[in-house]
């Protein structure tokens, strides 16, 4: 074997460089912006080779897609939820709902890959297509479910899809936008049990049934 060539990922090592890799792409794109970041440089930062980059990834476009995707995971809802026999075990639910959604959503990483993705939508738009699948999709149809059921239970009345809007309206407000552009800070543990505390309340007050 020559000087200049290095032997294959091995498999117990792939998830221990695919992490390092993976860690060194999200800091790269996020301090010098996905186009002005090479392959060269998360190679250097990840202390790999650019073939075992390219073995485990195939392209930077790939790389910042898995980043994405890892972190689209922790926003996903609980599968499990409890039967909604009534209003106080609905309130429960939601505001539970809502408490970790915020939590995870307004982690400093997590605004900062919302952050990468909407300034790579030109360059790289699967990376808007991937939290569009992962993360936002699945949040949307997980509460849709728990309005739906809470119909069904005959607790709340109206249309799951516009009583999701609500509830997420007033969890959000303009939190999000506050942080994109970083104008304010992240919320506390408390303020976030607030927010979902009041859209769970606003919520089931303006579609009680």
């Amino acid at each position: 074997m020559s000087a200049k060539s290095k032997p294959p990922v091995k498999e117990a090592e792939g998830p221990e460089i695919r992490k390092r890799i993976l860690g060194a792409a999200l800091s790269a794109f996020m301090e010098g912006g996905y186009a002005q970041t090479s392959t060269l440089e998360i190679a250097t930062r990840a202390r790999v080779s650019k073939r075992d980059l390219y073995t485990l990834f195939g392209n930077k476009e790939a790389m910042l897609v898995a980043c994405i995707s890892e972190r689209a995971q922790r926003l996903q809802a609980p599968i499990d939820l409890p039967a909604l026999r009534d209003r106080k075990t609905l309130a429960g639910v939601l505001t539970a709902f809502g408490t970790k959604l915020l939590t995870e959503t307004t982690d400093p990483v997590v605004v900062a890959v919302f952050r990468l993705a909407i300034s790579e939508t030109v360059n790289a738009p699967k990376v808007a297509q991937t939290l569009e699948t992962m993360a936002r999709k699945p949040i949307r149809e997980a509460l849709r479910t728990i309005m739906a059921n809470a119909v069904s239970a005959g607790l709340l009345t109206g249309e799951p899809e516009a009583m999701t809007d609500t509830f997420l309206g007033v969890l959000w407000g303009d939190l999000m936008t506050g942080l994109l552009l970083q104008t304010i800070d992240r919320p506390s543990t408390a303020d976030i049990a607030r927010r979902a505390g009041e859209a769970s309340t606003v919520l089931i007050e303006r579609h009680a049934a």
